[in-house]
């Protein structure tokens, strides 16, 4: 339930809670059946019931919006025809240090917590002016290193907010351990590896952490994922010029999937300092030749690049201004 005490009878916090999960109210203010003294006394204990952010950006399709939270995390809810998405993060930067990635650019500075996780979406949902349709936990951080807040956002996703858990996407570098105990947990999530080259020396060179878990292990805790939880799982696979979108890594990349029904979400990157995005030819080319080998594959939509809308790019650029505001001093 909500992580205030709400003064009164026990039927109030059940009146909380409905303006909180399910009106997505930004004030106390705004929950009209509480008694004016029940709004002011909850106004000036909690402030607000979920932060506001500090920023937000709207993109000039009109149907993307980026936030920026108090202690530096981002949101984004999308609007695509017939569905609504928001991407939301799990910790404030990231300490797995994905050399492609602003977020991991700047190192972990803490987890957030599981009202924290939820209150994206609450946001989300006011921005939307519905309840969003798919969660995916896709922003800043490595969902699985926060995992215990991750999961218990998750529950209030799905048992107070009321958004299915086959609705919800979990994103992971690809944490083995982790992965086999989300696999434990009663939600029936999808499971997304962030895998981004399919041979262990390029991949090392992008994500670190792969040193630990390599490209095998991961697609090992992935299979074993599928055939536990009975759900669909995926690849996603940042497209980087002349680093993993050669031919011979689509044939590798297919012979890792093959006899499976994994899906390959192929993903234009976002821009950032050192890595450069693919012509939409050569996208267009990789996913051919997934094909030609029988895998299920989707090039990704890419959205918001007008807003910096890959995860950390809006946290980085305020960070980056902060600095220079210092500096000017």
């Amino acid at each position: 339930m909500i992580p205030f005490e709400v003064p009164g009878p026990p039927y109030r916090t059940a009146q909380v809670a409905d303006w909180v999960y399910r009106r997505f109210a930004p004030s106390f203010e705004e929950m009209t059946n509480l008694p004016l003294d029940v709004r002011r006394e909850l106004s000036a204990r909690y402030g607000a019931p979920r932060p506001a952010p500090v920023t937000a950006q709207e993109a000039d399709d009109g149907a993307t919006v980026k936030a920026l939270f108090p202690g530096g995390y981002e949101t984004v809810a999308m609007r695509y025809p017939g569905r609504t998405t928001v991407c939301v993060s799990s910790q404030a930067g990231c300490g797995l240090g994905c050399t492609f990635c602003a977020t991991g650019q700047m190192g972990l500075i803490r987890n957030l917590s599981p009202h924290e996780i939820v209150s994206q979406v609450l946001w989300a949902g006011g921005v939307l002016e519905e309840r969003p349709g798919n969660v995916v936990f896709m922003g800043m951080g490595e969902p699985l290193a926060n995992h215990d807040a991750v999961v218990e956002a998750i529950r209030l996703l799905h048992d107070e907010v009321g958004i299915s858990a086959r609705r919800i996407t979990v994103s992971t570098v690809g944490l083995v351990p982790q992965i086999d105990r989300l696999a434990r947990q009663p939600w029936p999530v999808t499971l997304a590896l962030s895998l981004h080259a399919p041979d262990d020396e390029t991949r090392s060179s992008l994500v670190p952490i792969n040193r630990r878990w390599p490209v095998a292990e991961c697609m090992r805790a992935l299979r074993d994922f599928r055939a536990a939880r009975g759900r669909r799982v995926s690849i996603e696979y940042a497209m980087i010029a002349d680093v993993n979108d050669r031919s011979w890594q689509a044939e590798l990349l297919a012979s890792l999937v093959a006899g499976t029904d994994i899906h390959v979400n192929l993903i234009p990157l976002n821009p950032t300092p050192g890595f450069g995005v693919p012509g939409s030819t050569r996208v267009d080319l990789f996913a051919a030749e997934l094909r030609a080998a029988g895998v299920n594959v989707t090039v990704r939509d890419t959205r918001g690049r007008d807003i910096d809308a890959a995860c950390g790019q809006l946290a980085l650029a305020e960070r980056e201004a902060s600095l220079v505001g210092i500096r000017r001093r």
